[in-house]
């Protein structure tokens, strides 16, 4: 591409924040340039297979990042057009109105938004409807009011999960249908239809989609912007430094390095930077020059601090009969969401996994075979397992942050002691109903899915905070609209604007926050 092409807007990141604001920019006919550092993920068989994806990790970044020890430890990033939306698991829910206010925890207060739900609500139903999310609002007692209903029925349980279902509600707790961004078309016993894109497989959670079926912002946003003439995607564009005018105000060039070793240079009226919440930061902190000596946007300091990635826990329950489920992910239960009968403070949320395999468990094997092996083969438990999800919320610290020393390496500084009291609790309250409920407690897995072992820093699927918006200047980096205080053409729209992250999934708040950036940006350009 010529060195000198100018455009409307450039966007660095394709992923939850970035996909969706292109999308959002695509029918204005404004210029409008992607940068990705990744290209397309590779549709191969190797996509549904559990040994490829989490025992090898065959599409995770090639790269390594320090702790506060110095010690390397491989993040959980992926470099797609996509971004890490390819990977997930396609959970989509709304924050909780009280997440937007202060909320006191045991170990410290969850800071107020800048907005109020109210604020963001308009956009979560703009959001949910765009990636096809599946679901029934009314269901959660947590949740807050919703302008218009999922524009699709929720994912219908299978047998075993309707059984869990039934017998929580029995308990007198709430269960309601997770909400879940698929391609899906139910027949009236909820089996995928024979034009369904989705199948109901036991592949969505942690796998990319081979049938595209999965909303991932690849599929839901970037595809459909890139049908308008006035988009411009750029793949394997890492972008390095954002260069000012002498004034520092205005960002006025975007440089990029491509596998070759080249360099080209960008430009454009407005810049938005979608890179994650670690490399969003990370860019802005390398970009330092005289005008901006800690960093693009960072005169307050806070660029890369109260860096935010939740307290979790995955539990895997053994029921009694085998469990048969493919689609697994279709339960979620928040009553101990903002409290409890015995205890003040928030807990958190509990969601079903995709159902575990026996590749899957293997791959953890090394940690604790010797529990397994004498009375269950892997093939076994995975036939009789139940998967759980438990979300807690941690806080954002000053001193959890990311950095950059001086050969360019990324270290990242997290407090996992952070505000854990809580999950400790929701794990004792489901722990404690496992028998009623026709399992046994088999195994924690610490902090992820699978595959963290001991490198707990690296589960970063939930990324947030690390340029919070905010309206004063001195402890925020960007204002209400996710532009940085300290320049005139600057924004940031991806999870890296969380002043505090709930204990929800967080992909759903940034989409509805990119579409509001987005239609802010639009009326900009005007």
């Amino acid at each position: 591409m010529a060195d000198d092409q100018h455009y409307d807007v450039i966007i660095i990141g394709t992923g939850a924040g970035g996909g969706t604001l292109a999308h959002r920019l695509a029918p204005t006919g404004k210029r409008v340039l992607i940068l990705e550092r990744g290209g397309y993920l590779p549709r191969e068989r190797d996509n549904w297979d559990s040994t490829a994806v989490f025992v090898k990790g065959k599409y995770r970044a090639p790269e390594f990042w320090y702790d506060k020890h110095g010690k390397q430890f491989p993040p959980e990033v992926n470099y797609y057009v996509g971004g890490n939306t390819k990977f997930y698991g396609a959970a989509l829910f709304r924050l909780r109105p009280e997440d937007f206010g202060e909320l006191r925890h045991h170990d410290g207060v969850s800071p107020a938004w800048p907005i109020r739900y109210e604020d963001l609500e308009p956009y979560y139903t703009q959001a949910e409807h765009l990636y096809l999310v599946h679901g029934r609002h009314g269901e959660d007692p947590t949740e807050g009011p919703a302008g218009a209903q999922y524009a699709y029925p929720p994912v219908e349980h299978e047998a075993r999960i309707q059984q869990l279902s039934d017998d929580l509600g029995k308990a007198g707790l709430h269960p309601f249908h997770l909400p879940i961004g698929v391609n899906l078309t139910q027949d009236e016993n909820g089996r995928a239809t024979h034009d369904s894109v989705c199948i109901r497989c036991d592949r969505v959670d942690g796998f990319p989609c081979l049938r595209g079926a999965k909303s991932d912002a690849q599929v839901i946003c970037v595809d459909p912007a890139l049908t308008h003439d006035n988009v411009t995607l750029v793949t394997e564009a890492d972008v390095r430094r954002l260069e000012t005018d002498p004034t520092g105000r205005t960002v006025t060039r975007v440089v990029a390095e491509f596998a070759d070793g080249a360099t080209e240079g960008f430009s454009a009226d407005i810049v938005v930077v979608a890179a994650g919440a670690v490399n969003s930061a990370v860019l802005l902190l390398r970009s330092a020059n005289d005008r901006h000596p800690g960093g693009l946007a960072n005169s307050s300091d806070v660029v890369g601090r109260h860096y935010m990635r939740h307290n979790n826990l995955a539990l895997m329950a053994v029921s009694k009969e085998p469990n048969p489920t493919g689609f697994q992910t279709t339960l979620a239960l928040n009553d101990w969401y903002l409290g409890a009968d015995d205890w003040e403070y928030p807990l958190g949320g509990i969601q079903m996994l995709g159902k575990s395999d026996a590749e899957q468990i293997h791959g953890e094997a090394p940690r604790w075979a010797g529990a397994v092996m004498p009375d269950m083969p892997f093939e076994v438990l995975a036939h009789h397992a139940v998967d759980f999800w438990l979300c807690g919320e941690d806080l954002p610290l000053p001193e959890s942050r990311v950095t950059l020393d001086k050969d360019d390496a990324i270290h990242l500084a997290l407090d996992e002691n952070n505000n854990t009291a809580g999950l400790k609790r929701l794990q004792h309250k489901l722990q404690g109903m496992l028998g009623h409920l026709g399992m046994r407690e088999h195994h924690l897995l610490d902090h992820s899915i699978y595959l963290h072992k001991g490198m707990p820093i690296g589960a970063t699927a939930h990324q947030a905070g690390t340029v919070r918006f905010g309206e004063d200047p001195k402890s925020s980096a960007l204002d209400v609209d996710c532009k940085a205080h300290d320049l005139d053409n600057l924004y940031v729209v991806d999870t890296s604007f969380f002043p505090s992250i709930g204990a929800v999934n967080p992909s759903l708040t940034a989409i509805a926050n990119a579409l509001r950036v987005g239609d802010h940006i639009a009326g900009r350009l005007r």
